[in-house]
């Protein structure tokens, strides 16, 4: 166990980020998942701008990767052009 009152305010303030970050990227993962699973495509072009910002915001405080937003939004763009 830690022996310094900031290790012990350390580690509770991690849990509590961590619990944070954990839903908002579980939050976008349903979103994701979602969108890939809409057959409509006027119903994913609904969906794919709020999906968008979702990603937007979670890079913008460094829950997931710039990168890897980029690669989400670039595969659901795909998946939404071969829609019929």
């Amino acid at each position: 166990m830690a022996n310094h009152k900031s290790t012990i305010k350390r580690i509770r303030q991690t849990k509590t980020k961590t619990l944070h970050n954990k839903y908002y990227a579980k939050t976008m993962r349903n979103a994701v998942r979602k969108l890939r699973a809409v057959t409509d495509k006027e119903e994913a072009v609904k969906l794919f701008p709020t999906v968008q910002k979702m990603l937007d915001k979670l890079v913008k405080t460094n829950i997931i990767h710039k990168n890897k937003a980029a690669n989400l939004k670039s595969s659901l763009a795909q998946h939404i052009g071969k829609l019929a």
